[in-house]
């Protein structure tokens, strides 16, 4: 019986150890415990996916059950395998699940394209967070796939995935309205009017990246800032267009905005996050006199004493 407060490692083995002994020749056998009542949610939850993957190979009983387990998996996550995984044992794994509701495939750029993403897609409805950081193989028509499937999604990274442009995210926007986080980091497609789109339709945005994207200036955060009042964490690292006023505007419509990243915004001057940073916003650059002394102590190998009284 699981103890509370036993780690996850600690679960993982005992389960892996209970499964493993029922293929022994005992008066009783594990497998003849209900399956989809006992098994499936209160033993195969604990283990890895590798370990299940690993399982399949113990009997014909053994593969039936896991096959059975993968149909009935809420969450994915190709980490727990590694980006090797080929395309054939990835498309085999959720061929028959319906019910998925987080799907992470991160960096999988080696093997990912829409034939075998697609389908996926399109039999989960229920999907409320999809990952696919690095995935540079796939094309437009994964996101409208996407948007078209997943009525509910709150939580999307396309993070250094190029091959996002206007008119997906248009599309992503006119059917996933319940977006809560979206990660655009280096979608180097996307300008302003797309992203003044996005927050147009999607205002209940808590958490958006715009980072690595040159194309994105003042009107894009203006627009977010006034159409998404429940924002708490906005990324805009390297937006080298992002200028003052714009911080100012969205220091007056968010005051939920709990953390802002605007490092290598050469245009952003404390005069506009000064604002932000007496609120207590989290801020990833220091102000001025403080990144002075580190710079002087960086130089001179300590930190002078200052009378900041003077």
């Amino acid at each position: 019986m699981e103890r509370p407060g036993e780690p996850r490692r600690g679960r993982s083995s005992l389960a892996l150890w209970c499964l493993m002994m029922s293929v022994t020749p005992t008066r009783g056998c594990l497998l003849d415990l209900p399956w989809e009542d006992i098994l499936v949610p209160h033993i195969l939850c604990h283990l890895p996916l590798q370990q299940l993957l690993s399982l399949q190979r113990v009997s014909k009983s053994f593969q039936s059950l896991i096959q059975l387990y993968l149909a009935n998996m809420r969450c994915f996550d190709s980490s727990q395998i590694g980006p090797a995984i080929p395309r054939a044992a990835f498309v085999n794994l959720l061929k028959d699940n319906e019910v998925l509701q987080q799907l992470a495939l991160q960096n999988c750029s080696d093997w990912l394209t829409d034939q075998e993403l697609l389908p996926v897609i399109g039999q989960n409805h229920h999907l409320h967070q999809i990952q696919l950081k690095g995935c540079a193989q796939l094309s437009r028509h994964a996101l409208v796939a996407i948007s078209l499937s997943c009525p509910n999604l709150r939580q999307l990274s396309l993070a250094h995935c190029e091959w996002v442009d206007s008119l997906s995210l248009r599309s992503l926007a006119d059917h996933c309205k319940a977006l809560e986080a979206v990660d655009l980091t280096a979608c180097r497609q996307l300008k302003d009017e797309a992203i003044c789109y996005l927050v147009q339709k999607c205002g209940r945005l808590k958490s958006l990246s715009l980072a690595v994207n040159a194309n994105v200036g003042d009107v894009a955060v203006e627009e977010t800032a006034k159409c998404c009042p429940e924002l708490e964490h906005l990324d805009l690292t390297g937006c080298l267009r992002v200028k003052n006023d714009s911080i100012r505007v969205l220091a007056e419509y968010c005051p939920k905005l709990r953390s802002l990243k605007v490092k290598h915004c050469h245009n952003v001057a404390e005069s506009s996050l000064s604002i932000l940073r007496s609120r207590g916003v989290e801020l990833d650059v220091e102000p001025p006199l403080q990144r002075a002394l580190v710079l002087l102590q960086d130089v001179v190998g300590f930190a002078p004493f200052i009378n900041l009284q003077i």
